[in-house]
């Protein structure tokens, strides 16, 4: 019988309610499908860093090396500066594993009222170029509190990195719609997202059964609200992904909804799976918190290692849970974590 071994890394805020919910659906969905799930949980992130000065030990990248993968929550507390926790967890993680694809599916979920007047189907998913781009933090302030003071951040965009993720999005189209959107500004931009699109571009000539088009971020963002529809896969920058797929989330009908997964193709290291929100620590501690998103990672994890049977079925459970109206206070209802994935479990 195949066995996965999981880092369970709850976080903070509503990641210690939220994760521990997900894996009992991994549990159940494991046994309904004659794998199992072994794992270890490991306390890091902003309350780590308060006891510790570090978010993770100077070993825990090499001990999360030993895992098939990370089932990550959230990180981040009000007692920590927010500049910290992408910079000395997410990012640390992200870049140290190579993970360089940022999988952000958006969709349609039934039963849950959307913002949008358009009743049309719902179904893309964001790649996001995960470990260049604008957040690679080369650069720094000069005399900033001095009437000359500065700062400085400097993208980083390479041929290796634009070309790795662009193959990622066109061999994803080929599973799904045949359409490739990529995202830019270099009309503005005229160095950095210039030398992007062109280099998309050559990768498109060897795709000639994949639509491709190009679109300006400023023009993206409308069309997601008007017309969500036209998307398949949409290839974008690390910046603009992550406001995106925030936008992406809000479509859907609430960020609790959204999965995503930083993911190192070749698998050559762990990925890392978590929701798309942050930890929410204002409302953390009263099982109200909407666990769907860390659910739904969940299944993008199980699919990744190969499962895609099991995967599709927590998807399933989930759309029959939010069919029968179990949803939490951010999609008007009144359902309690648990009882969230209580219905998802029952479903399966």
């Amino acid at each position: 019988m195949k066995n996965y071994n999981i880092a369970v890394v709850p976080g903070d805020g509503i990641g210690n309610e939220i994760v521990p919910e997900g894996y009992r659906v991994l549990e159940a969905v494991a046994k309904k499908h004659d794998f199992t799930i072994t794992s270890e949980t490991f306390e890091w992130g902003a309350g780590y860093y308060l006891k510790n000065g570090q978010f993770l030990p100077n070993d825990g990248l090499e001990t999360l090396k030993g895992f098939d993968a990370v089932y990550f929550g959230s990180v981040g507390l009000p007692a920590v500066d927010d500049t910290l926790p992408a910079k000395d967890y997410t990012f640390k993680v992200r870049t140290s594993f190579n993970q360089y694809v940022n999988y952000r599916p958006v969709r349609t979920y039934p039963g849950v009222t959307r913002p949008l007047r358009t009743e049309k189907h719902i179904d893309f998913v964001i790649v996001r170029e995960n470990t260049e781009g604008e957040f690679v933090q080369m650069g720094g302030q000069y005399l900033p509190d001095e009437p000359n003071g500065m700062g400085t951040d400097t993208s980083v965009f390479t041929r290796k990195g634009i070309e790795r993720v662009a193959h990622y999005a066109f061999q994803l189209a080929r599973k799904r719609r045949k359409k490739v959107t990529h995202i830019t500004k270099s009309n503005t931009l005229i160095n950095s997202l210039a030398y992007w699109d062109r280099v998309i571009k050559e990768v498109a000539e060897q795709y000639p059964d994949i639509e491709h088009e190009q679109m300006y971020i400023d023009n993206s963002t409308a069309m997601f609200v008007l017309k969500p529809e036209i998307f398949d896969v949409v290839l974008t920058t690390n910046l603009f992904g992550d406001i995106l797929s925030d936008l992406g989330g809000a479509i859907m009908g609430s960020l609790g909804l959204g999965g995503s997964g930083n993911i190192n193709p070749e698998k050559e290291y762990p990925s890392m799976f978590e929701p798309i929100h942050g930890s929410a620590p204002d409302i953390a501690g009263n099982n109200i918190a909407n666990p769907y998103g860390q659910i739904w990672s969940a299944a993008i994890m199980l699919e990744h290692l190969g499962e895609t049977e099991a995967a599709q079925n927590i998807m399933d459970a989930i759309d029959k849970s939010t069919t029968q109206g179990v949803l939490t206070v951010d999609l008007g209802g009144s359902a309690k974590t648990s009882d969230v994935a209580d219905a998802v479990i029952k479903n399966l």
